[in-house]
């Protein structure tokens, strides 16, 4: 803290007597506690003191500071500010501290928590939300998706009116269908749109709404037809460069490796990645457990040499100091936070960079290593077992790539020698 208060930028006496001036210690540890650098602290601190200065000229009393005179002070203020002295007009610098600061107000109790809506759509869906969740065990992911399309028809129809299942009709299905349809370039992003309005309507059927005996059918799934592509899975020789590319020095290069093995000889999904905790790992039995996956189950799966050696390496020379107990976390601010799926992902597109491939999508590594299953004699259920699908159905696409067996069952090409 003495590094950050010998700043010129954080010279906060004249604060004391303002309404935020009592919680800008509180502030400066939020950000030592969380491992800012100091440029970044100081940067933030004095956007703090710009925003308590605009504060005080609009006469804000302390309960009046949220997010509505954050978002008039970044779109009002700071466009267009004339405020004298050395100050910052970094919108993303003041955005950052702004909500940092709110954080800190609130977890001292001396501003009210955020609003929650009460419009009867935001209520509906928050009961939706819980079914799919407890009754159907639906993942995050799959119902922050469903909740948007169910949301987008709800909030079209009734607005900030009561819902009314009984008036919703086929005609507003199939025209709201075709305006969602437009926002998708391949026929699975509609087809989500259809399973998301059809299980909504199951779900109100069963509470015994009167819902309309034709909503459920009222529009159909785009022609996608199930296992009619191949996965699409690196060859050999793609898989060799990109093992190959790994061990390089600099900075997150060990954290990259990790991630990339975890994906490629696991087959772990990029939210699996990112949620793996160190106390998921057992050395000395050679397993890791994985915990909340997309089946919403535990399973235990061997560790390969290759991997836990990437990980124990990340480990050891390169994962910053902190409480968390996630195996990989941030190396900037806050560095008590895991890492995220899309971090996961954008790790994995830069490793295919590095190794010359021209390739972006992260579960591709998921696909090259069923297709490397296979190829070593595996079975489709010990495919299915390992990616842990919850139906063999899901694994029978691989069946396309098992040349092995496919071989085995192929017909003569007519007129050839038998």
């Amino acid at each position: 803290m003495s590094t950050i208060s010998r700043s010129h930028c954080t010279d906060t006496d004249w604060l004391a007597g303002g309404p935020i001036g009592p919680y800008v210690g509180a502030f400066k540890q939020f950000l030592i506690d969380h491992q800012y650098a100091v440029v970044t602290s100081v940067s933030y601190l004095a956007g703090v003191m710009h925003f308590a200065r605009w504060a005080r000229g609009r006469r804000l009393s302390l309960r009046r500071i949220d997010e509505a005179a954050v978002v008039e002070f970044l779109d009002d203020h700071l466009p267009h500010c004339r405020c004298t002295g050395s100050v910052r007009h970094d919108r993303s610098d003041h955005r950052a501290a702004l909500g940092h600061l709110l954080k800190v107000l609130r977890a001292q109790g001396a501003i009210a928590l955020p609003a929650v809506s009460t419009r009867p759509v935001d209520e509906e869906l928050q009961s939706y939300d819980e079914y799919m969740a407890h009754a159907r065990g639906l993942a995050p992911k799959t119902r922050s998706i469903v909740l948007r399309i169910v949301g987008r028809l709800l909030t079209a129809r009734f607005g900030d009116s009561a819902v009314d299942i009984a008036a919703i009709r086929p005609e507003h299905i199939r025209r709201f269908f075709a305006q969602q349809a437009k926002l998708y370039s391949k026929p699975a992003g509609a087809g989500a749109v259809v399973s998301a309005l059809r299980g909504y309507f199951r779900y109100r059927a069963s509470l015994g709404d009167a819902v309309h005996g034709g909503l459920v059918s009222a529009i159909a799934y785009p022609a996608n037809w199930a296992l009619s592509s191949l996965p699409k899975t690196l060859s050999t020789e793609e898989v060799e460069r990109l093992i190959a590319s790994l061990g390089q020095p600099g900075r997150a290069m060990r954290r990259a490796d990790a991630i990339v093995r975890c994906a490629l000889d696991l087959g772990l999904r990029s939210g699996e990645v990112a949620r793996l905790s160190l106390d998921d790992i057992d050395w000395r039995a050679g397993t890791v457990t994985l915990r909340q996956t997309k089946g919403r189950r535990e399973d235990v799966l061997p560790l390969p040499a290759t991997t836990g050696a990437a990980i124990a390496a990340y480990l050891k020379h390169e994962r910053p100091k902190t409480p968390s107990r996630a195996v990989f976390v941030r190396n900037v601010a806050p560095r008590d936070v895991p890492v995220g799926p899309d971090l996961v992902r954008k790790t994995i597109r830069q490793a295919y960079g590095r190794a010359g491939l021209p390739y972006t999508r992260s579960h591709l590594l998921r696909h090259t290593m069923a297709n490397r299953l296979l190829a070593g004699g595996s079975s489709l259920k010990e495919v299915a077992d390992v990616l842990r699908h919850r139906s063999l159905d899901t694994t029978m696409i691989y069946a396309k790539l098992d040349s092995r067996t496919l071989i085995e069952v192929a017909l003569p090409w007519p007129g050839s020698a038998a």
